[in-house]
């Protein structure tokens, strides 16, 4: 019988893969208390294991190079159930973030996306609708404690909020301090999942190299989060396509990918459901539902001004 040469490879990787998740499991067993477990994922020439104590907390992780490829792009889904309708500018005002809530009831966006003090008003105008609320934690450095990430997330989950998106320490991630990035991230989805909430890791692409990006949404698959998400729009850059597709071959198929930044079109919606986005973060949603429609006439019509975080 023969075999192509990407059969092959496939069969190399998924070996591969069983022989380090067989060669952790015993390195646990020695090394780490009784009870202790941990977690090995392979993706792009890069390992990343972490490893939690009987209560759940990271004992240790860390990343090494190697070799693979994993992940395949989810299917397709409408633009609009795609969209966190976003708003986190300082000056964003009652009344901005009341008309935030009506877009999204009307055109059914998945989620608004507002910083933890409108999360309460969100709430109470979303509510018995098919609209979530989401809010940011550590946003938008991701330099603040653990602790302090998980108490933000405790007290927008109180005020309504039931998906969070929070920002990793970024310099800890630069400095290969993994034990903190990880236990930053266990921090957070702790609290989330406790309550029913999804979380959703922004690892900021922008300030990332691919291998950095590659160990960023490993972690934050090991700690349990829901999705990885590009970007927060703050960091001089958003996303792009390069950045989703890697991020979505590094997770695989059931962890969602979230492209966030730069997002004002309906091309550039399109362009990252293409990549493998399977949620769009955008300040721009009305105009990109609206473009499905009536399209402009002219490059010049594009909001140039819009920013989507």
């Amino acid at each position: 019988m023969k075999y192509d040469l990407e059969t092959v490879q496939a069969l190399v990787e998924i070996i591969t893969r069983e022989v380090l998740l067989a060669l952790a499991e015993q390195e646990a067993q020695e090394k780490y208390p009784e009870g202790a477990t941990c977690k090995v994922e392979v993706a792009d020439g890069v390992k990343v294991k972490t490893c939690f104590d009987n209560a759940g907390h990271v004992i240790s992780a860390g990343a090494e190079r190697l070799t693979s490829t994993l992940g395949v792009i989810p299917a397709d889904k409408s633009l609009a159930s795609m969209i966190d309708h976003t708003l986190l500018k300082p000056d964003a005002t009652a009344d901005m973030i009341a008309q935030l809530c009506f877009e999204a009831r009307k055109y059914h966006f998945a989620s608004v996306c507002v910083n933890p003090t409108h999360v309460k008003l969100c709430a109470e105008l979303l509510r018995d609708t098919d609209v979530k609320v989401c809010t940011v934690t550590g946003f938008p450095l991701g330099a603040t404690p653990p602790e302090v990430k998980a108490f933000e997330t405790q007290k927008a989950i109180q005020d309504g909020a039931t998906e969070i998106d929070m920002v990793i320490n970024i310099g800890a991630l630069k400095a290969g301090d993994h034990e903190l990035v990880a236990r930053d991230i266990r921090e957070v989805v702790s609290v989330a999942h406790a309550a029913g909430a999804l979380v959703k890791v922004i690892i900021e692409t922008a300030l990332l190299t691919d291998e950095e990006k590659i160990v960023a949404s490993l972690l934050a698959k090991e700690a349990g989060a829901d999705f990885v998400k590009t970007s927060t729009g703050f960091s001089g850059g958003g996303a792009t396509a390069h950045d989703v597709a890697l991020m979505r071959r590094v997770v695989g198929p059931d962890v969602g990918v979230k492209a966030a930044g730069g997002i004002r079109t309906q091309a550039d919606a399109e362009q990252m459901v293409a990549a493998g986005a399977t949620r769009l973060g955008a300040s721009a949603g009305v105009k990109i539902i609206q473009e499905e429609q009536s399209p402009p006439s002219s490059a010049s019509e594009t909001d140039a001004s819009s920013k989507a975080y």
